[in-house]
């Protein structure tokens, strides 16, 4: 079984996710009992706006987008994308799920109020997306600050599989704080594919290992995939099982990726691709140290020209919507910023994440 989830990976960054559940039931809410007691209601203003703008715009998105995706054969992609200010939500569907995020603004309501509005959300997404009510996840998305930490969400969830091109990935949309596949990257997953053929390949900070299943599908002859986590390590195992890597060639490494950088360095170790997408902060206990993105991507970077073999590339992404790379402090001219091809169209937030093409 997977273990509760740690803020060791490349999206956790300065927003945690406080789950909402046994909120919005088919019955309604009875009584405040229900509520979690660390529940904050996140969105309000003063008039609670009418659930039919929301549902309109999901019926056109939702006619849009599944013919888009039934073209291109994709099955998880974005629905609707805070498209209108009253209903500042993203809603992901995941095959026959749907994940329903509620972005916090400041604003303020009464509890009873908000969680009639949540309800009012997820029985709409039911019927436009013809989904049980039980199969639309709710999640509120909390900001944090400082060095506060990421709770497990409490939920128990279930594991399903779904299908990405061409391949198996292990998702669970309600026991951890993101769901296992960040659908924002989708398009650099095909593009580490085709670049994957007869290479050497690396992963840091990988997560549930999506990016290492597609290049061993490329044609890697070999891989390395590092994560902190025991939880992504035995997820990212799973992963590969599931689509028959051969794990003798494909290896996980439970490290912190200073220490793994600077390890492999000092053997002379060559990768002739990499991807890098770091958490914009953590600081886990299991780290040496704590991680800013901002402050310490020249080092990654760097670190990582060393293992490219001559020609090599790096795929370096981050999602730190004030991210500026500091190209005078890399050891490489050769920089180009291919955030324009990375971003899916179905996401209307173009800034969901920014990536660049290195090469040594």
């Amino acid at each position: 079984m997977l273990q509760p989830v740690q803020a060791d990976h490349g999206k956790i960054n300065a927003s945690g996710w406080g789950i909402l559940r046994g909120l919005v039931r088919q019955t309604g809410l009875h009584d405040n009992k229900s509520l979690p007691q660390n529940y904050t209601p996140a969105l309000s203003i003063h008039q609670m706006p009418d659930i039919t703008i929301f549902s309109n715009r999901l019926k056109k998105n939702f006619r849009h987008w599944t013919k888009w995706a039934k073209r291109r054969n994709i099955r998880c992609y974005r629905l609707y994308d805070r498209d209108v200010p009253e209903f500042p939500i993203a809603l992901d569907l995941y095959e026959q799920r749907a994940h329903l995020q509620e972005f916090e603004t400041g604003w303020q309501i009464g509890e009873e109020e908000h969680a009639r509005w949540v309800e009012g959300m997820r029985h709409a997404a039911s019927e436009i997306l013809e989904l049980p009510l039980a199969a639309i996840v709710f999640k509120q998305r909390l900001r944090q600050r400082g060095l506060a930490q990421y709770e497990k969400t409490g939920c128990k969830g279930e594991n399903f599989i779904v299908h990405e091109g061409g391949h198996l990935f292990i998702v669970n949309l309600e026991e951890y704080l993101d769901t296992g596949l960040f659908l924002d990257h989708r398009n650099t997953r095909r593009m580490v594919q085709e670049k994957a053929a007869g290479k050497r390949f690396l992963n840091l900070f990988a997560y549930t290992g999506s990016f290492t299943v597609y290049a061993a599908a490329g044609g890697a002859t070999r891989s390395t995939t590092v994560d902190l986590s025991n939880t992504y390590q035995d997820w990212a195992r799973r992963n590969f099982e599931l689509n028959g890597m051969d794990l003798a060639r494909h290896e996980l490494v439970r490290a912190d990726v200073f220490g793994f950088l600077g390890d492999a360095t000092g053997r002379c170790e060559r990768y002739d691709l990499i991807v890098m997408d770091p958490p914009s902060f953590s600081n886990s206990k299991k780290m040496s140290g704590v991680l800013d993105v901002q402050r310490d991507h020249a080092l990654l970077i760097n670190q990582c020209l060393k293992l490219l073999s001559d020609g090599g590339e790096l795929f370096f992404s981050t999602n730190l919507r004030s991210f500026n790379l500091d190209e005078a402090a890399l050891a490489t001219h050769s920089i180009k910023e291919i955030s324009g091809q990375t971003v899916p169209e179905d996401f209307r937030n173009r800034k969901i994440h920014r990536c660049w093409l290195i090469t040594r």
